[in-house]
């Protein structure tokens, strides 16, 4: 699928094995942006930059998680797609090229960098976590894979006095992804149906889970 969403690629940054909780100061950034979160709404700008160290074309958009597994992420521009995590199947949807990809959302899956935040506990599990100084005015922690074969070399999370500003990813073949994040609003009432993802009539579906429409998501 063309032009696929970094983040696509992110959710499957999944790890087993013990994690080692880091302290400090991004440390306590993260902790106090998550407590009590359940739901988060905001703004991304991302970049990405192959190995050679050039740059795509930016992209922007909106994004919505709900704990523990619903998320949607929506690229506006330069052109549009977005992709749907209902917690049960992962959707992602190209109008330009009318197709919508399906897949089995797994439980390890549903943990990406971005999810955790809703989870801070599960993310001690599931990660080794990192304090990584300051740079660039924010507080970084490093999110590192213990699985023998990892999607990811690393994520870094980067925490203002707002909480998540920034997230980089470096894949396995040296692809760095720069996000960064505004607006958010925390805890704020999100349309169930911003979670429901049907294709829309005429768009091709394929994958491992080709159904025509997602499950009710339960409460």
């Amino acid at each position: 699928m063309k032009r696929l969403v970094s983040f696509a690629a992110a959710m499957a940054f999944t790890v087993c094995g013990i994690a080692q909780a880091a302290t400090g100061p991004a440390r306590a950034r993260l902790d106090a942006f998550a407590n009590g979160l359940h739901s988060l709404t905001g703004n991304f700008s991302q970049t990405v930059k192959d190995p050679n160290g050039h740059l795509g074309k930016p992209s922007s958009g909106t994004l919505a998680l709900e704990a523990p597994r619903q998320f949607r992420w929506e690229t506006l521009a330069p052109s549009k797609q977005t992709i749907v995590a209902d917690g049960s199947r992962v959707w992602l949807y190209d109008p330009d090229l009318q197709q919508v990809t399906v897949r089995v959302q797994s439980a390890e899956e549903s943990h990406s960098p971005l999810t955790v935040l809703t989870d801070v506990k599960q993310m001690d599990k599931d990660f080794k976590v990192t304090e990584q100084g300051e740079h660039d005015g924010l507080s970084w922690l490093r999110l590192t894979s213990t699985a023998k074969d990892p999607q990811f070399d690393y994520a870094d999370l980067g925490f203002d006095a707002n909480g998540l500003a920034r997230m980089e990813f470096r894949d396995q073949l040296g692809t760095t992804t720069d996000i960064r994040f505004s607006g958010w609003q925390r805890n704020v009432p999100i349309a169930p149906e911003t979670f429901n993802f049907v294709p829309p009539p005429g768009a091709d579906v394929i994958g491992d889970a080709p159904v025509i429409q997602t499950q009710p998501i339960k409460n």
